[in-house]
C-alpha cells in the first residue's frame, strides 16, 4: 500500500497505539468504486479503503453515516476508525468484521425494524453523501414529498436530462412528480433512520451469526425506501420480510410505493450505467402513472 506511513499514523492517533506498523497490507474485494485492503499490524486487523483524495467527502460522510447508524444500536456495522488522505489518495479505515457466517434472516428483519424506530424531526440529514458515487443531497426538509420530489427523483431525472438519456424519459418523469403528493393521500411517513443503499451485497451475516450491514447512504426518509430496496435484486427472503412486520407492520400502499422508491435506484443505475436500466426506468415510471390516473 503506497499511504501505508500515513495510514498507520491516522491508525496510531485514532486508537492512542503506539508506533502502530503494518505487518501485512492484503487486496480485497471493494466493489467498483474504491480498492479495499486487508491490514495487520500489533496484533489487529482493519479493513481500508482507498480512493483519489478527491473523494475525501465520500469517505468522511461513509463514517459518518456508519457513526449514525450505531447510535440506533440495532443492526452491527463496522466502526469507523479514521479516515485522511495522503499523496493524493484518500482512505477510510474501519474495523474489520469477518463474514461469511450462516445467520438467522429474522434477525437481520427485526433489527432493521428496530433501527427504523430511531425518527428525526425532519427528513434528510445533517451532512450530504453518495449513492454509489452519485452525489445524495440531503438538506433538511418538512415534507416527504417536497424532498421526493426535489432531492432524490428530481436530482436524478435532472441528472438523466444533463446525460443526455434521452426526451422520453424526461417527459415521463416531469409528468411523474406533478403527481407524487398522490400516492401519499392517506399515508404519512416518519422521517426514520435508513440504511439507504440496503440491497443484498450491503448485508451479511459475521462468523458468529450476527446481521451486519455497511457501504450506507444514510438519511431520514420514509422507512419504506429500506424495505423497497431489499427486493430490488433479492437476497433477504420470507422470513426476513416476516420478521419486520412483526415489530412494525408495513402499511398497504407499500406494494406500489416500492416501485417509486426503487425508481430512484434505477434512475441512479442508468445515469451510472446505461444500457437497460434507461428502458427499465421508463418502464416503471409509465406503470406508476397507470396507478394515478
Amino acid at each position: 500500500m503506497r499511504i501505508g506511513p500515513a495510514v498507520e499514523g491516522a491508525i496510531a492517533a485514532a486508537t492512542a497505539t503506539k508506533n502502530f506498523k503494518i505487518d501485512s497490507a492484503r487486496p480485497m474485494g471493494g466493489g467498483c468504486i474504491n480498492q479495499a485492503w486487508s491490514l495487520e499490524g500489533n496484533g489487529q486487523r482493519y479493513f481500508v479503503k482507498t480512493n483519489s483524495a478527491q473523494l475525501s467527502d465520500m469517505f468522511e460522510a461513509e463514517a459518518d453515516g456508519l457513526k449514525e447508524l450505531e447510535s440506533a444500536h440495532a443492526l452491527r456495522v463496522p466502526h469507523p476508525v479514521t479516515t485522511g488522505t495522503a499523496q493524493g489518495e484518500a482512505f477510510l479505515v474501519l474495523e474489520f468484521i469477518e463474514m461469511g457466517g450462516q445467520g438467522d434472516p429474522t434477525r437481520m428483519g427485526q433489527a432493521l425494524a428496530e433501527q427504523h424506530r430511531k425518527t428525526a424531526g425532519r427528513f434528510g440529514w445533517s451532512r450530504d453523501n453518495t449513492i454509489g458515487s452519485t452525489p445524495q443531497h440531503n438538506p433538511w426538509t418538512a415534507d416527504w414529498v417536497d424532498f421526493l420530489r426535489t432531492q432524490r427523483l428530481g436530482f436524478q431525472l435532472q441528472l438523466a436530462k444533463k446525460n443526455g438519456l434521452g426526451t422520453k424519459i424526461s417527459s415521463l418523469g416531469e409528468r411523474l412528480l406533478l403527481r407524487l403528493s398522490d400516492f401519499f393521500s392517506a399515508y404519512h411517513p416518519l422521517p426514520s433512520l435508513l440504511h439507504g443503499d440496503l440491497w443484498g451485497g450491503n448485508a451479511a451475516f459475521n462468523n458468529s451469526g450476527e446481521p451486519v450491514v455497511f457501504d450506507p447512504a444514510v438519511y431520514y426518509g420514509d422507512r419504506e425506501t429500506d424495505i423497497a430496496m431489499t427486493e430490488l435484486f433479492g437476497g433477504f427472503g420470507p422470513g426476513f420480510y416476516a420478521a419486520y412486520s412483526e415489530v412494525w407492520q408495513l402499511d398497504p400502499g407499500y406494494k406500489t410505493r416500492k416501485t417509486l422508491y426503487n425508481l430512484y435506484h434505477i434512475l441512479n443505475h442508468a445515469n451510472l450505467f446505461g444500457g437497460g436500466y434507461i428502458a427499465q426506468a421508463e418502464t416503471m415510471i409509465q406503470r406508476l402513472l397507470s396507478e394515478v390516473k
